[in-house]
């Protein structure tokens, strides 16, 4: 069976398979050499069945940065010091994305049940959170889990017409202290307990099928 006639009865099944693969390749040099490499990456692609996608294929300097796989990559200068690093930060879309679906899960007209609407959150925020810990992005985890912890107290004051001391009444200690929003054993996740964690170096231990020439 050739391969055409596989991927249309999967298809015909209902599978799914991912996007085309995302390349990014750093330069040091000139915007002339970038263009020159292009040309070099189509040609090593071209006998792999694979070519770059010319809408979807740009040459910008770091200080710009550019969004690949939902991250925002950008060489720019720490922030106190005259010293510059290239940093990863999380994307734009991303971040609306994740709000999106948080205020889907959490609309104020909803009548759902508050446990399985925490289940669902807790879902989607631990994937989101897990996939992006590499980043910086700490302040934003933060924002976020605020976020979504103002969008379920507004929606649950809505669903019981509750005022603001009923909401102190039920979500904090006797010492005042504010407690998790939780739902028969299902407590809301907090962003903030993932831990930030930085990819190490590994330069030239990362394995390549191609000799390169240092000619």
């Amino acid at each position: 069976m050739s391969r055409e006639v596989q991927v249309r009865f999967c298809e015909s099944r209902g599978v799914r398979f991912p996007p085309p693969t995302l390349l990014v390749v750093l330069v040091h040099g000139t915007g002339a050499d970038a263009e020159t490499l292009r040309e070099e990456i189509a040609d090593v692609l071209a006998p792999l069945g694979l070519r770059l996608s010319p809408a979807k294929t740009r040459i910008v300097h770091m200080s710009e940065g550019f969004d690949f796989l939902g991250f925002r990559i950008q060489w720019k200068r720490k922030r106190g010091t005259a010293n510059w690093h290239v940093y990863t930060f999380i994307a734009n879309r991303p971040i609306r994305s994740l709000k999106a679906k948080i205020r889907a899960l959490t609309n104020r007209t909803s009548q759902q049940d508050l446990r399985p609407a925490l289940i669902r959150l807790n879902q989607v925020m631990r994937g989101w959170a897990n996939y992006f810990k590499h980043a910086v992005c700490k302040h934003t985890q933060g924002n976020l889990a605020n976020f979504a912890w103002w969008r379920v107290i507004r929606w649950l004051r809505t669903l019981h017409r509750w005022g603001w001391n009923d909401v102190r009444r039920a979500f904090t200690t006797p010492q005042g202290r504010w407690k998790p929003v939780t739902a028969d054993g299902i407590e809301l996740f907090n962003l903030n307990t993932v831990p930030v964690t930085r990819y190490r170096y590994r330069g030239n231990t990362i394995p390549s099928p191609w000799e390169l020439n240092h000619a």
